[in-house]
């Protein structure tokens, strides 16, 4: 078992950055990445702007580490692949992010990454692991209707994983 959570948060939230709520983006009132529904979920009852805008790096990693890192475990993923999966589960579901690890292993795809997905992904290159992920990622961004809006800033965020993720492999 190995602990890259911490590090993986750090480069999460250089890309995530503070207090956004932009109207092109489905996912509203958002802080360091979280939005305002999943901070809800999280703490138990509503919050309003104020709250949002007082979330630190300390309060939202254990959702981090709970709602993502966990479910798509992280500790058990190869070194690198583990920052790119968490990556994408963060931005588009913990589901989402296994089924395209799965879709990348040629394993079935039922949205948990367990034993079958963990033994493939501990027997591949890591590096070309993650050169392939973040390859389905960014086709998959791409053919979001608001790749026009935001696609320039998910590019450089699926560049810069990319070459960290793949650093972390060395």
């Amino acid at each position: 078992m190995k602990e890259n959570f911490d590090l993986a948060l750090r480069a999460l939230l250089k890309h995530e950055g503070g207090y956004v709520n932009h109207p092109s983006d489905p996912g509203g009132m958002t802080n360091l990445g979280v939005t305002k529904r999943v901070w809800e979920e999280w703490v138990g009852h509503e919050v309003d702007e104020k709250q949002m805008r007082a979330l630190t790096p300390e309060l939202v990693a254990p959702l981090y580490k709970k709602k993502y890192w966990d479910k798509v475990c992280g500790d058990e993923l190869p070194t690198g692949l583990d920052l790119a999966v968490f990556d994408l589960a963060v931005n588009s579901g913990p589901g989402r992010a296994a089924k395209m690890l799965q879709k990348v292993l040629g394993v079935a795809q039922d949205g948990a990454i367990g034993p079958q997905t963990l033994a493939k992904a501990l027997n591949i290159d890591s590096s070309k692991l993650v050169a392939d992920y973040n390859a389905e990622r960014l086709a998959f961004l791409m053919a979001l209707p608001t790749w026009g809006t935001f696609g320039k800033g998910w590019g450089r965020r699926v560049a810069e994983v990319t070459e960290q993720a793949t650093h972390m492999t060395a």
